[in-house]
């Protein structure tokens, strides 16, 4: 059987480790140029140099972004990215623009192209003509349903491979074309500077009476009428897979590395779970629920089974968090775990450690003791190293998380 793809996000280096260390086959990551989320950090040219060097050593790949909407102006600057791109290393770009994929067809031929979403590919004729043209792979837009992907897969070459978004944010727009952010506060969607009007709350105002706002819902602030669920398919690996999907790719380059680890940990759980029973696939709950220990919006399953009838959410645009990091493990020695604090917890508290391709284990803390070995009631320092007694051998990164809420509404995904 094909193994798919799990592609994780990496903002910077911090969750680039993270995405390989949580069992990430691919990453894909932005520079400082050309990239759509000019909020992350990114990676300079060293930078990049150095995450293509560690990605490598691991066995892993590294697809670098180059799917903004560049001006005139701009492309005078994509030479010497190109250049970089290639002496780094990197496996292959993701491009939008038809302009930017003809410069690097002739600044780099060997470079692999993959077609980003932001180009809009909802058809084979669309999928076949840009192979022609030199990609090798197809981000597909969002707004395709399983049979459409489907149909694309039976009617393009074998070599040309299929990529779709299957867990994150949404954007309101088509395949995240969007022009409210640049109508509102001039930063460009189409150019990686989006300040997400869509999660904004609105209300209805006649042009002359404009102290008058008229609530468009039942919510007498306004409503949240553009604002998106979150993406979720982790319950759908095998119908993804049997339509021809090669990579599953999780949205997240802003998001931290909490984020990246426990997600791509979910989904490279549930894609070996799937590998294991192909044609038996029901995701045991201990690694479902792990989508639902980040931050999230509500999750829906987007246009995959057709038109989507509830993914908006009119509510709010906050997010869900049930759980705080509370410290990252530094290596296990004779029933004592070491760790270093990311936020304060006490004696007593109940946690989960998150270890790469694992399911948590939970146990309570009732001995916490600090660097000189004095036993203490909070971790309260940032950054502080404490240790405490433990049955368990917990890989280097893994991740010592403390719940501190119940998700009000059922962990449904619609």
């Amino acid at each position: 059987m094909m193994r798919p793809e799990v592609l994780a996000p990496a903002g910077d280096m911090e969750r680039l480790r993270a995405a390989l260390d949580f069992g990430a086959d691919a990453v894909y990551l932005g520079g400082n140029l050309f990239g759509m989320r000019q909020g992350a950090p990114n990676f300079d040219a060293q930078a990049l140099c150095d995450a293509v060097k560690l990605a490598h050593e691991r066995g892993k790949l590294v697809y670098l972004t180059v799917n903004t909407l560049p001006r005139n102006e701009e492309f005078a600057l994509l030479p010497r990215f190109i250049s970089e791109a290639v002496n780094a290393g990197v496996d292959a770009m993701i491009v939008a623009d038809l302009g930017v994929l003809s410069v690097i067809r002739k600044l780099a031929p060997q470079m692999t192209i993959h077609m980003s979403t932001q180009t809009g590919i909802v058809n084979y004729q669309t999928a076949n003509t840009l192979y022609e043209m030199g990609a090798r792979r197809v981000v597909l837009a969002r707004e395709l349903s399983l049979d459409e992907i489907a149909e694309i897969r039976r009617r393009i070459p074998d070599d040309l491979e299929i990529e779709v978004f299957v867990h994150g944010a949404m954007c309101v727009s088509f395949s995240g074309r969007c022009l409210l952010s640049a109508y509102f506060t001039d930063r460009d969607a189409n150019r990686g500077a989006c300040a997400q009007p869509c999660r904004w709350k609105y209300a209805l105002v006649e042009e002359k009476r404009p102290h008058l706002p008229m609530p468009i819902e039942e919510t007498p602030e306004g409503t949240y009428i553009l604002n998106a669920r979150d993406m979720c398919m982790i319950d759908h690996i095998d119908k993804l897979a049997e339509a021809g999907v090669t990579s599953f790719k999780i949205e997240g380059r802003a998001k931290s590395a909490y984020y990246v680890s426990v997600v791509t940990n979910a989904y490279r759980m549930a894609m070996d779970y799937y590998l294991a029973h192909p044609h038996d696939y029901h995701l045991p709950t201990a690694i479902r629920d792990e989508v639902f220990k980040v931050s999230h919006r509500r999750y829906c399953t987007g246009f995959f089974f057709g038109h989507p009838n509830a993914c908006q959410y009119y509510e709010n645009s906050g997010y869900i968090a049930t759980c705080d990091v509370v410290g990252i493990v530094d290596h296990c020695e004779n029933g004592i775990c070491y760790a270093t604090q990311r936020n304060r917890f006490f004696a007593g508290d109940t946690v989960e450690i998150l270890a790469p391709g694992k399911s948590p284990v939970s146990m309570q803390l009732d001995e916490i003791y600090n660097a000189d070995n004095e036993r203490i009631e909070t971790v309260n320092h940032a950054m502080m190293a404490f240790h405490f007694p433990c049955a368990y051998d917990f890989p280097w990164n893994s991740i010592i998380r403390k719940p501190v809420a119940e998700d009000t509404e059922s962990k449904e995904i619609i």
